[in-house]
């Protein structure tokens, strides 16, 4: 695959795909330790067919972005809760943790490699990262791995929902994750089995699907690549509360700012059964920020949500200050964005 040119690149129609830029970052752990890693232009992987990923999954990610801000800088947000996150899910899954100040560190340099990339403010873009890391020891039996290899790409992306736009949800009759299981945890077992329940709910019109809680499907857990959030009838900003989601940055970020604002937000249950108590609905993290649900349907009855053509107040307020954050333009007062040092 050719590299891409940014000459080639049309910031106002970028999508969410993958692009093939200059620099990476690979580091391999082997030999009890990890190697001195770098920034390389090999894009490309090679394991041993017998690999541990590629057999019994021991695989953590994380998705984080890169924001141009007005004067032309470049901020991160938050990485160090990436850093954090994705050595809780390699603790989950028996896996070496990268150290996390090497974390923060290889991030600025792939974005600092490639900041040619990262689009314009005002585009509504910004540079998808994604850190990885798997397990590359060759087995049979099932165990864990003692070699590892640790990668991070990124690329340009649009907005992965254009817009503040509300769309229309169904409640899936699947299972993203075990109670007990790694729910919690960042790996791809989580998203290969939410395939096929999207593929089915996009094929019935959805925009995609939302998952009940695993014991009774009776409680709200979250979508395939997103957190739920409500907002109740006494505008209280209100998230599920269960072991088998995501800790998700986002929306830690937004319970502290619908805090400010007067939200009185509360992680809890949330059940299926009672849609009425909620005047406006959302999904929300690093790829959708917060997007807004029109409407959701469950068992053949649809419950529309505030609008099914417009953002509610507090979704847009809660949008615009986090986003502002983001990319500069609303002042950090919790000192959540990281600027990349350009020079």
């Amino acid at each position: 695959m050719a590299k891409q040119d940014v000459k080639d690149l049309d910031w106002s129609n970028l999508g969410f795909t993958y692009r093939d830029l200059p620099y990476s970052y690979d580091e391999e752990f082997k030999d009890g330790k990890w190697q001195n890693g770098g920034l390389t232009t090999d894009s490309t992987l090679t394991f041993s067919e017998a690999a541990e990923d590629l057999h019994y999954g021991q695989e953590v990610f994380e998705g984080m972005k890169a924001y141009r801000t007005k004067d032309g800088g470049i901020n991160l947000f938050r990485p160090e809760m990436n850093a954090e996150r994705m050595a809780n899910s390699a603790k989950r899954l028996v896996m070496e943790e990268y150290p996390k100040d090497k974390f923060v560190e290889a991030v600025k340099a792939v974005v600092k490699a490639n900041q040619e990339f990262v689009p314009p403010y005002g585009s509504g873009g910004s540079l998808y990262i994604r850190p990885f890391m798997v397990g590359t020891q060759p087995v049979v039996g099932v165990s864990p791995s003692d070699t590892y290899r640790f990668h991070i790409y990124a690329t340009p992306v649009g907005a992965y929902i254009k817009g503040l736009h509300p769309m229309p949800y169904t409640v899936s009759e699947y299972d993203r994750a075990a109670y007990a299981g790694t729910g919690q945890a960042k790996t791809a077992g989580n998203y290969a089995s939410s395939l096929l329940p999207s593929i089915l709910a996009k094929k019935a019109g959805f925009a995609d699907c939302l998952y009940l809680d695993p014991r009774e499907h009776k409680y709200i857990d979250e979508f395939g690549g997103a957190n739920f959030y409500g907002v109740t009838k006494d505008g209280q900003f209100v998230t599920p509360k269960s072991n088998s989601i995501l800790p998700s940055i986002t929306k830690k970020s937004i319970l502290q700012i619908a805090k400010d604002q007067g939200l009185n937000p509360e992680e809890t249950e949330i059940d299926i059964n009672k849609l009425d108590n909620l005047t406006e609905a959302g999904a929300m993290g690093t790829a959708a920020v917060i997007s807004p649900v029109g409407s959701l349907t469950y068992k053949g009855d649809k419950h529309v949500f505030y609008s099914e053509t417009e953002p509610g107040p507090v979704t847009q307020k809660l949008y615009d200050t986090l986003f502002g954050i983001q990319e500069g333009d609303v002042e950090d007062k919790y000192g959540w964005v990281e600027p990349v040092d350009l020079n």
